[in-house]
């Protein structure tokens, strides 16, 4: 029972001030809201096990990734994807990470590096710190004793053999072979194949023996020979150009000696090859095909294969094919592959559309760096990226990119060590001035564009669960 005169206190404040007790509205919040101000409540990292790669632009936190660790567990798949415009920090990032996973002694890692400067490709100077010499296609200096690569070398079975053939002719054709033209490469592959023994069979052996088959593979179709030479002759000039053309002395030959497969990091440098030339795919089948049957094998290390420029892979039919069963065949073996690309439109919208999707659909990893506007929107269409992340793509700055690893989806700063630095920037004629790098100056532009982004992030976070249209 309360005592009288607290009733009484009570009534007489009542009267004066109105009733004490007031009605607190409620409280309704998202888990966006809460996750932003509850940090512990956000989503989730990655683990701790991998390579760091930077911090999460919104909470802060360290942001470490791994596909190795990751796969079979929040990975279906260990193949990565990554997308920008050029000076973004795609390089960086590619560099950075294969030199932090080469700190791990199991790792492996083999490089395309399709560009390049002052007459090397821009993996030369980490080569050069890790003592390693790139192999340099290049057809100037294949003429010389320079590197080659066989199509027709032993370590790869006859059926790779052949369909590496019919991938450089179909990728330099631009249209399938017809039945008459397959028929007449299988024929001439076969024969080389079973006549040459006392050495390595090359590509003139085989566009020898197309231009002049022998009288056995007209019999056994019951066709005039005459036939099976004209069914052949298209396949015949189009190898010539491996053969005596402008690629000529990279392919044409025995595999070189010496090519070092297991050293921990493999740079084939194409940057003395025309990028928009017939001639990039056609490398990059070969080389990948090459890699496929004398690189990976069924031991315990863990392989990165990095490509740069790879629409030449995704934007050609018959490229892709080839790359997809590599793909699917590396899964088992522990390989990483990563493909670097500029625009997805280009690659989604082209004559390879099933193809890139195909291989698309593999990459479970996707960092997504600064793109226009329309380039964005269409990017989240094809990945299916939330809606608040395809609104921020737009407004990204250099180093910082949207990361979607299989749907757990951060905005990450990529982070570099004053040791890194000189070996992975590679837009120094670009950016060196009087000015040291690091000043104050770029620190705070720095600060102040995760602070924007942030924001961003804090307004849209709502909108988190929902998906581009």
């Amino acid at each position: 029972m309360r005592d009288p005169l607290s009733v009484i206190t009570d009534a007489f404040t009542s009267f004066l001030f109105g009733k004490v007790e007031t009605t607190r509205l409620p409280v309704r919040t998202s888990t966006g809201q809460a996750q932003a101000v509850y940090l512990p409540t956000a989503a989730p990292g990655l683990g701790d096990s991998g390579v760091i790669i930077g911090r999460e632009v919104y909470s802060g936190k360290g942001y470490i990734y791994d596909p190795f660790q990751l796969y079979g567990q929040q990975l279906p798949a260990p193949h990565w994807l990554v997308l920008g415009e050029s000076g973004n920090g795609k390089s960086a990032l590619e560099k950075t990470y294969v030199l932090r996973q080469l700190r791990f002694r199991d790792r492996q890692v083999v490089v395309l590096d399709a560009q390049g400067e002052d007459g090397v490709g821009e993996w030369n100077l980490i080569a050069q710190e890790l003592g390693i010499t790139p192999i340099r296609l290049d057809p100037m200096a294949a003429l010389d004793h320079g590197i080659r690569l066989n199509p027709l070398d032993p370590a790869i079975t006859t059926t790779g053999q052949l369909a590496l053939l019919r991938t450089i002719i179909e990728v330099a054709m631009g249209h399938g072979l017809d039945e008459r033209s397959g028929f007449a490469l299988k024929v001439a592959h076969a024969y080389v194949n079973e006549t040459i023994v006392e050495r390595q069979p090359v590509l003139s052996d085989i566009v020898e023996q197309l231009r002049h088959p022998e009288p056995e593979s007209a019999e056994s179709m019951n066709v005039d020979l005459d036939d099976v030479r004209a069914w052949g002759l298209d396949v015949a000039l189009v190898l010539d150009r491996l053969v005596d053309g402008d690629l000529r002395g990279m392919f044409d030959g025995p595999t070189t000696v010496g090519i070092d497969l297991d050293a921990p990091l493999i740079v084939f440098d194409l940057s003395h090859i025309d990028r928009n030339s017939i001639a990039m795919p056609i490398l990059m089948a070969i080389v990948g095909v090459w890699l496929e049957h004398t690189w990976i094998r069924p031991d315990r290390k863990k392989r990165i294969f990095l490509v740069e420029e790879a629409w030449h892979i995704i934007n050609s039919p018959f490229v892709a094919q080839l790359f997809q069963r590599l793909l699917k065949f590396g899964r088992r073996l522990g390989l990483s592959f990563v493909a670097v690309v500029h625009h997805l439109s280009d690659v989604v919208d082209g004559a390879a559309a099933k193809e890139a999707a195909a291989i698309l659909k593999m990459a479970s990893t996707r960092t997504i760096y600064a793109q226009k506007a329309d380039e964005a929107r269409a990017t989240g269409r094809v990945l299916g990226l939330p809606r608040w992340a395809v609104e921020i793509i737009p407004t990204l700055t250099p180093g910082i990119a949207v990361w979607d690893v299989n749907g757990n989806v951060q905005v990450v700063k990529h982070l570099v060590t004053e040791t890194e630095r000189p070996l992975v920037f590679t837009d120094r004629a670009m950016t060196e001035s009087a000015s040291d790098p690091t000043d104050d100056a770029l620190r705070a532009a720095e600060l102040e564009a995760e602070e924007r982004a942030a924001a961003f992030m804090e307004q849209h976070l709502g909108d988190s669960e929902s998906t581009v249209a």
